[in-house]
C-alpha cells in the first residue's frame, strides 16, 4: 500500500512539474456537441504512436442517449486501400460550460484522469474545421468536415495556432481520398 501511494505521489509531481513548464493550452469558448457530431477528416496531425502510417484517417462522433460520445476512429495503414486501423471509444464532456473539453477514453489505452481532448480552434459559425489537442500538447490534429481543406483556412489555421504557442512545423499532412 505504502509503495502504491509513492509512487502516485511521484507521478502527481511530475504531472506537476511538466503541467508547470508547458504553456495553459487554452480552448474554445464554447462547442455545441449536438453541431460537432459526426465525420471529421484528419487534414493534419502531429505523429504519434497511434497514428503513425495512416492515411485517410477520420473520426467519427455519436452523441449517446446518457449524453456521452461514441468515438470512431478509422484510418488506412501506409495507402489508401490498405489494411483497416479503427478503434472504438468513450468521451465525457468534463468541462460542462464550455463543452471544449472532454475526455476520451479507448480499450486497452491507458485512461487518464483529466480532460485530454481539448478544442482549441473552431469554426463556430459553420463548424467546418477544429482542432484538437492535449493538456502537454503531445497530440494535435487539424480536423475538416471535408477530406481538403482550403488552402487559405488551413494557413489561417496554422497562424493561430502558432499564436497559441504550438508547434506546427511538426504537423504532418494526411493525405485523403479525392471526392
Amino acid at each position: 500500500m505504502k509503495a502504491k501511494f509513492s509512487i502516485r505521489l511521484l507521478l502527481g509531481a511530475l504531472l506537476a512539474l511538466l503541467l508547470s513548464g508547458c504553456k495553459s493550452v487554452q480552448t474554445v469558448p464554447y462547442v455545441d456537441i449536438e453541431r460537432y457530431m459526426g465525420v471529421w477528416y484528419q487534414i493534419s496531425a502531429y505523429e504519434t504512436s497511434f497514428n503513425k502510417g495512416l492515411l485517410g484517417v477520420t473520426a467519427e462522433y455519436t452523441l449517446l442517449a446518457d449524453g456521452s460520445v461514441q468515438v470512431y476512429n478509422k484510418g488506412n495503414l501506409n495507402t489508401l486501400d490498405g489494411p483497416l486501423d479503427e478503434i472504438l471509444g468513450n468521451a465525457v464532456v468534463v468541462d460542462s460550460q464550455t463543452n471544449s473539453r472532454l475526455k476520451v477514453s479507448f480499450p486497452g489505452v491507458p485512461n487518464f484522469p483529466w480532460a485530454n481532448y481539448l478544442v482549441v480552434i473552431l469554426d463556430a459559425e459553420n463548424y467546418q474545421y477544429a482542432v484538437v489537442s492535449d493538456p502537454l500538447r503531445y497530440t494535435l490534429f487539424v480536423l475538416s468536415r471535408t477530406p481538403q481543406l482550403d488552402a487559405s483556412t488551413y494557413a489561417d489555421i496554422l497562424q493561430q495556432l502558432e499564436q497559441q504557442g504550438f508547434n506546427t512545423g511538426k504537423l504532418i499532412d494526411t493525405l485523403q481520398p479525392t471526392l
